[in-house]
Order: structure tokens, then sequence, then C-alpha cells
């Protein structure tokens, strides 16, 4: 369906159009842009060698682009209520996606007729629409409305949860190395995988202290708000998604992946344990690499927390620092493959799910390629405990990011209301199937049509 041309900045996209005998079939598409992404294939892929690329795709002309306007914001860095990083990283790239789903209430655009330029000489590079009648403007509006009668004490027991995770993470810490337990310290590392999980709950919103406890283990929520909230997030399952190209050779979940051969496709169910285990240090790595390549320093102060819960270790537990490095690689390993456990069967890879390459709808609406993306689990919707530490409520979180996840279920009336007005499918499964489902993913290269009223599962 993709014919991948050898230039690293076209793609050639087959668009399916009906003949006479089938005008109700309607034109489809295979990839979301209309560019294949400069840079994706660079055998070292970095959250800014990605914003380079989309400064040179979308058509921003050195400026912000919102829809088909562009906007000098150069003056608003510094007074941006979510924080100044969020503006002045995404200077030069159409930051549609994000500023839509950023700001829920109207008080933003109302404000961007100030900061207008021009009109973009270029249409968007990416195909996801806005339409005012369309579903996610429709669904957004009505979420607007309904801010106001949300009961917002779940947010506070959010907090209550992250905090008293990091706690029990650095006090199972503590009692590993100082009786010498690994057992303790396995504990120590699941808690500490879910400390971090929680933690994403926070670093979608504007700048806070408990963003900052993403990074403590190697982690770094700046480069995380690019991977994962302006990268993942706005482009689930395409060639824009970082949280897809990152992994590849080792794990190809598109179906139409290049050169993915019967080793990615089935020899991935045996490696892809590794892959869980090495993925905090990997973010290491990639930044050290990054530095000696570019000649720039990737690593600011707040990279020094991660070493906050070896030092607490060294000085409350064992003064041996042997012990304590050998039981903090080890803690940093059980938490690695848990997060990767986690968040890899989350909600994204399923045989039923889309991905680059699967046909969907041309010119489809934001909000129903993130249901297409998606299949939520239904088995920790009862728990807020759970949601925080699954990623759970995941469409709605992609849907509306800034919010906590503790009030998102307090949206599913109108969210299922504008689905049925809409005739959208919403889907869901119990976990055993998202595991079973991505491994059969990484096997699938048979593209699947995308019929928004359909219900797979």
């Amino acid at each position: 369906m993709v014919n991948w041309a050898s230039s690293s900045t076209t793609v050639i996209t087959t668009v399916t159009k009906p003949t006479p005998n089938e005008t109700s079939k309607p034109d489809t598409i295979t990839t979301i842009t209309t560019k294949y992404p400069t840079f994706r294939n660079s055998s070292l892929k970095t959250v800014y060698l990605w914003l380079a690329g989309k400064r040179r795709d979308d058509g921003a002309e050195g400026l912000w682009r919102i829809h088909d306007s562009l906007y000098d914001l150069t003056e608003f860095v510094e007074r941006h209520p979510g924080g100044a990083d969020w503006i002045r990283l995404t200077k030069g790239t159409d930051i549609t996606e994000a500023f839509e789903t950023q700001h829920i209430r109207n008080k933003a655009e109302l404000l961007l007729p100030t900061f207008k330029v021009r009109a973009a000489q270029s249409p968007r590079n990416v195909r996801l629409t806005f339409h005012e009648q369309g579903f996610y403007k429709t669904l957004k509006r009505r979420v607007s409305e309904k801010l106001t009668e949300l009961d917002h004490r779940p947010a506070k027991i959010s907090e209550l949860i992250q905090d008293s995770l990091l706690v029990a993470s650095f006090t199972l810490a503590f009692a590993a190395v100082k009786l010498n337990s690994f057992l303790l310290a396995a504990v120590c590392g699941l808690f500490l995988a879910w400390t971090l999980i929680c933690a994403h709950n926070f670093f979608h919103r504007k700048d806070n202290w408990r963003m900052l406890i993403f990074n403590v283990s190697f982690f770094s929520y700046r480069e995380w708000r690019i991977s994962h909230v302006i990268s993942h997030h706005l482009f689930p399952n395409s060639m824009l998604d970082l949280e897809i190209s990152f992994f590849e050779p080792f794990l190809c979940w598109l179906p139409r992946s290049p050169r993915k051969n019967l080793v990615q496709r089935f020899g991935s169910w045996i490696y892809v344990p590794f892959v869980y285990t090495v993925m905090f240090f990997n973010e290491l790595v990639k930044r050290v690499i990054e530095t000696f390549y570019t000649r720039k320093n990737m690593f600011h102060l707040d990279d020094l927390i991660t070493l906050i819960l070896p030092t607490f270790m060294y000085v409350t537990g064992s003064s041996n620092l042997k012990t304590v490095l050998t039981m903090w690689m080890f803690i940093v390993l059980v938490a690695s493959f848990v997060f990767g456990f986690i968040g890899l069967n989350a909600a994204h890879h399923h045989p039923e799910i889309v991905h680059s390459g699967d046909l969907i709808p041309t010119d489809i609406d934001f909000g129903i390629y993130q249901i297409a993306t998606v299949i939520d689990r239904s088995d920790i919707k009862g728990s807020q405990f759970q949601v925080l530490t699954s990623f759970g409520h995941h469409c709605l979180h992609h849907l509306f990011p800034t919010m906590d996840h503790g009030l998102l279920s307090q949206l599913y009336p109108v969210f299922f209301e504008t689905c049925a007005e809409f005739q959208l499918e919403y889907r869901e499964c119990p976990w055993w199937r998202m595991i079973i489902g991505q491994y059969q993913q990484l096997a699938r290269i048979d593209p699947i049509t995308y019929v928004p009223s359909k219900k797979f599962l």
C-alpha cells in the first residue's frame, strides 16, 4: 500500500478512490503524512533530530504554524502559562495538534490573532483534520462545558498516590541495601516503575515539581515531553511517532516496515523482554552518544535527579559503594522491565489497531484517528491506582492529555454520547489480550482497513 521512495524526505502514498460503480466506498490513505519524515531513517534517532526534521517538513517557515496560519510567539514564550519550553522547543514547526489538545477551553484561541503573521504558503504535512462540526471539536466543546461540573477531588488522590509511590520506592531501596536483599530490591524496582508511570500524569501539564520525579531513573521529562507528548500522543502509530521509530529495527510494529524480516517478526517474541530491561539504560546511552555526536551537551541540571536514589541508599543504608551500585543497577533493571512490559502492552499494539500502512479514511478527524490507534484496557477502570500505574483511560488521555487521569472517568458519558452520534466504536479488552496482541502485531505484515463504525473486538 505504501511505496517507499529512496529519498528520506518523500513518501508516495496510495490513495484508494471509488470507481464509478463503487460510489459508496470512501477514499483511503495509508499514512497521515504527505512526506516521509526527514531524518526518520537516521542511525541516531533523537528528539532534537526529530524536531529538526519537522522544521524541514512542516512549512512553518521559522515561525509557529497552527492550521494554515503562521504565528510569531517569540514575545509569548516566557509568558506561556504552561511553561516556556513548550513554545521554545517547537519554533519552526506545525503545532496544530498540540495547540488543539493542550487547550480545552478557547482562551488560547482568542489570543492567537494578536500573534498572527500571515497565512502559510503550503498545505499542512499532516492530514489529520479539526473541522468545527467534526468529532473532536464537537467532543472538545462538550468537555469544556463539562469541566465546571467535575469533582476535582480525584486529582488530589492522584497526587497522594504519586507521593506515596515515591516514598515507598525510597523506603524499599533503603531496606534492600540495608538487608542486602535482592527480593526487596525487586519489589523496589516494581514500585519505582509505578512511580515513573504515575509521574507521566504530571509532565503532560504545565510545569510542576512532580514532573521532575520522572527523572529518578535515567529518564528525562524534557525529552519525553517531545518523544511522548509532542510526537507519540499527537501522531500515534504513524511515521511521526518516535515511540515507534525508537525501537526499530529491533521491534517493528508497523506492518509495512521496510526490511521487516522473519527475525523481526517472530524472533522479537524471544528478545522483547531484553528490550524492556535495557530501556532505562538506553535513554542514558543515547544522550551520551548524542552529546558526543553533536558536540552539544544534552544533559541538564535536573538529570542529576537520577543520582538521588543511589546517594540516598549510600548515605542511609550502606557505606559500601560496590554494594549500593550493584543493588541500584538491579533495581533499575527490574524497574525498566516492568515499565516496558506495562507501557508497550498498554493500548497501542494489536493486530486490530491502526498502524501506518493500514487503510484509513482520507483527511481523518484527529479524534477518530486517536480512537483508531487505541484499544483500552477494560480490567483497570475501577481503580484509580491501577489507572495511574498502567497508563489507563488511554483513549481519553490521548484526546485530553492535560487532564489528570483521576478526572477522566467523569468524561465517559459525554464521550460515549459523542461516539454514538458520530457512529464510532470505542474498543476495550482485558490486558492479557493486549499482551498477546502485541506479539501478533510484531508479526503482522498484511494491512487492515479501519472502519470507524465497525467493532473489531
